[in-house]
């Protein structure tokens, strides 16, 4: 097998292409052939020693994947060799092959392609664990996404309108605004790259007025930095804050705000919540495949990338640059 390893911390240009042996997979564990690898922000994060998992190494990135079971561990039950699958890995799946827990498994319709079953248990699971487990969004609210031109931001916009809510996208630039509005926003917001006091009282006074001044029900901000405090200024009474990311940095919120809007922050850790509750888990996850085979979602491809140009594909998500998703495809 080939795999794309971190040997040391460091950035995408520190992945090195390397010649394993290919795994055998162990009790509960099955071996897949990996046709696809969606790319997400945790992977620049877990290369530098900066997400919550720290894998031994050496190791391959690469949290989610889809492709084909070609082996079965002990104790295995309900798959098959030759079965179409998606996959949560953690790690591992910038490669041909990777070994995964079969609780982590899930199998996938025909009618659905590898690259997009690659780039859809991380978005898809994260946002609707956000809206429908924490934020318990209402048909008829309102929803805020920060950051909403990438994977995560876009599945929450579809999957915001899908649960009956008014999506208002916040992006960088009109360019992502109009994607945005493609993929279903009712309307979009344009933030500064760099965040002062005026501008951060614009972004809220932006946000307030599209909603007649009473602000938003529910704010969904995978950014974080200085963009988090304008948001929940613009929080209507009883509104609640979804923590999802910090590509910006991590915020310093002012706790008075949270009395003043009688307002909940509610931390959205979809990777525990999975291990926690595996049962509401699968139940989301029947949920979403619903909605995939209505048409209700579907994950935007940026682009695709052979395996041996993953640093590549990490540097545009690390910047910023991609709107919806970016894939792997080994061969």
């Amino acid at each position: 097998m080939k795999a794309m390893l971190s040997k040391a911390p460091g950035g995408p240009e520190t992945l090195e292409l390397t010649e394993l042996p290919t795994p055998e997979p162990g009790p509960g564990q099955v071996r897949l052939r990996v046709h696809a690898a969606g790319l997400n922000f945790p992977d620049t994060l877990i290369i530098r020693d900066l997400y919550q998992m720290k894998p031994p190494r050496p190791f391959a990135p690469g949290g989610e994947v889809s492709g084909q079971v070609e082996a079965l561990g002990e104790g295995v039950t309900g798959l098959a060799v030759g079965d179409r699958v998606l996959a949560i890995t953690g790690f591992g799946g910038f490669a041909t092959h990777v070994l995964a827990d079969f609780a982590r498994i899930v199998k996938i319709p025909d009618a659905m392609p590898y690259d997009e079953a690659a780039c859809f248990v991380f978005t898809y699971g994260t946002s609707y664990h956000a809206l429908k487990d924490r934020a318990a969004l209402q048909p008829g609210e309102s929803l805020l996404i920060l950051g909403a031109a990438g994977g995560v931001g876009v599945a929450a916009i579809e999957l915001g309108k899908a649960m009956g809510a008014r999506v208002i996208a916040a992006v960088s630039s009109e360019e992502k605004a109009a994607f945005c509005r493609e993929v279903g926003a009712d309307e979009t917001v344009t933030y500064p790259r760099e965040m002062d006091r005026a501008a951060q009282r614009a972004l809220s006074d932006r946000i307030k007025a599209l909603t007649g001044g009473t602000g938003v029900d529910v704010v969904y901000d995978a950014v974080g930095g200085d963009y988090a405090e304008p948001a929940i200024r613009a929080l209507a009474w009883k509104g609640r804050f979804l923590v999802v990311g910090f590509p910006a940095g991590i915020p310093s919120i002012p706790l008075n705000l949270t009395l003043l809007k009688g307002c909940q922050i509610l931390g959205v850790f979809w990777g525990d919540a999975v291990r926690r509750d595996p049962a509401g888990h699968a139940a989301n996850m029947a949920d979403l495949m619903r909605l995939y085979a209505a048409g209700q979602v579907r994950p935007r491809i940026l682009d695709r990338f052979p395996l041996d140009r993953a640093a590549e594909a990490l540097s545009l998500m690390q910047d910023r640059k991609v709107q919806g998703k970016v894939v792997l495809i080994p061969g």
